[in-house]
């Protein structure tokens, strides 16, 4: 079974106690540019640990072309399509359709963008802390960390979202 546009959120409160949560997060309606946080339901302690996992197969864009990267974001470095068929949401199985496996996609190097305290690849999954959130950390397709407020909020890091596809 795969999972298909998912980025899954597991809160540690105490060591033998657990919750986790599944929030999908839209490189165009998420971005940090033009668009609002994914929200996390799950409310945090402060310093209560909590790990986000994200399949690195699970693709989203950064605009035309094959700017395709996982929650890692655009790094020069490239994502393989490991199947046949690439994991990616609603409209964007057409642009990736046909796609070989082995295919290295996502190889442009666009730098970094600066925004809110963070210097990150385009399209790498963020997160921030509280209501009004003006900095952001990085999440990638793995991480684990200690809250920083009760609610956090899950982005796409973008400059631009008019031309964002897809969701993890």
């Amino acid at each position: 079974m795969k999972s298909i546009g998912l980025v899954a959120l597991l809160a540690l409160s105490v060591p033998l106690q657990s919750m986790a949560e599944i929030v999908t997060v839209k490189a165009l309606e998420n971005s940090t540019t033009g668009g609002t946080g994914a929200v996390v339901t799950t409310a945090f302690t402060v310093g209560q640990s909590f790990t986000v996992s994200v399949n690195p197969l699970d693709y989203w864009t950064a605009g035309g072309g094959l700017r395709w990267s996982n929650a890692n974001g655009l790094t020069g470095v490239g994502s393989i399509a490991a199947s046949s068929t690439p994991d990616v949401s609603g409209d964007d199985t057409a642009a990736l359709a046909g796609v070989a496996a082995g295919t290295v996609i996502g190889t442009g190097s666009f730098g970094n963008h600066n925004q809110g305290g963070l210097a990150a690849p385009f399209g790498l999954l963020v997160g921030a802390w509280g209501n009004a959130p003006s900095t952001y950390f990085s999440i990638g397709t793995n991480f684990s960390g200690v809250a920083a407020d009760s609610a956090l909020k899950l982005y796409y890091f973008d400059s631009n979202n008019g031309d964002n596809k897809g969701s993890i």
